[in-house]
């Protein structure tokens, strides 16, 4: 067995809204030590903890957006939020869902709180993960991959410990759901009482969890509470985490694009020259049409 340690354990930074509806703490990019390069494909993380919003009549959330140049993941723990986009897409992320949409060469979108759960009122706790793309991919064609729960693959723990819900890359011989283009493990862990389970990546993947419910204890030592970020450094493979009173961790590990990066809002591409024919492209309409 060849230990991974924990580098850090980052407590949620101060929340700021993302527009009117997406209360979020910032992890990636989260410093020198949690920077877009360090975590690499993983280059952003905001982390909506639980916030009430009161019902409205109006659909809070953010108005129409571009991006270029990644891929962006939306994880709903509790909550709905509809979306459009410049493709004609549209749907709704419900509770246990994933969104794995391919910006790639250009995509406008807007997200906002789903009509009913808007009306009623309710929690809201999510997350959106930005993951890289190699260059060669950045302006491929945008696609997207709407994964409801039930299409998930789940790995059954032993001794009723829990499931894992294999959402990309593996676990123990599982293969997830989404397709990558570049070697990423995202793993949602859903753990009972008094359970745990183990976890081994390739020394050289960046990997981090995020504690969404509970508490854990990590390798038997590190404890990491609820709503807290720990990164591992890259020394070993293997960790193993444990909780006393059940807990759900999002659990990411992927291969380091060793290439450049730019990053301007909302365009990350390798070059400073990429990121201003992004911009010239959003201005000259290239990226479609999208009323707000």
């Amino acid at each position: 067995m060849s230990l991974r340690n924990i580098e850090l354990v980052l407590s949620p930074p101060e929340p700021h809204f993302v527009g009117d509806g997406f209360r979020v703490h910032n992890f990636i990019p989260g410093g020198y030590r949690a920077d877009m390069q360090r975590m690499n494909p993983f280059i952003l993380l905001d982390y909506g903890a639980k916030f009430y919003f009161p019902p409205s009549d109006h659909p809070m959330g953010v108005g129409v957006h571009p991006h270029r140049g990644f891929e962006t993941v939306t994880i709903a723990y509790k909550g709905r939020v509809a979306h459009h986009d410049s493709t004609g897409q549209s749907g709704v992320i419900g509770e246990g869902d994933v969104q794995w949409m391919t910006a790639a060469s250009g995509i406008l979108h807007k997200e906002y709180h789903e009509k009913e759960f808007s009306r009623e009122g309710g929690e809201l706790h999510m997350v959106q993960l930005w993951v890289n793309l190699p260059a060669k991919y950045k302006m491929s064609v945008p696609k997207y991959q709407s994964l409801a729960n039930d299409q998930i693959s789940k790995f059954t723990l032993e001794a009723e410990a829990g499931i894992v819900e294999v959402i990309a890359g593996e676990y123990k011989g599982m293969k997830g759901s989404a397709n990558t283009f570049s070697p990423i493990h995202l793993l949602n862990v859903k753990l009972n009482k008094d359970s745990g389970t183990d976890f081994t990546f390739p020394a050289a993947f960046n990997t981090a969890l995020l504690v969404v419910e509970g508490e854990l204890t990590v390798n038997k030592t590190e404890v990491v509470p609820s709503d807290h970020f720990a990164l591992f450094q890259n020394d070993g493979e293997d960790f193993e985490i444990h909780t006393e009173n059940g807990a759900t961790v999002l659990v990411m590990s992927g291969e380091n694009i060793h290439e450049p990066i730019a990053a301007h809002g909302p365009f990350v591409m390798n070059t400073r020259q990429e990121i201003m024919e992004a911009f010239d492209d959003f201005q000259k309409g290239k990226f479609g049409v999208l009323k707000d």
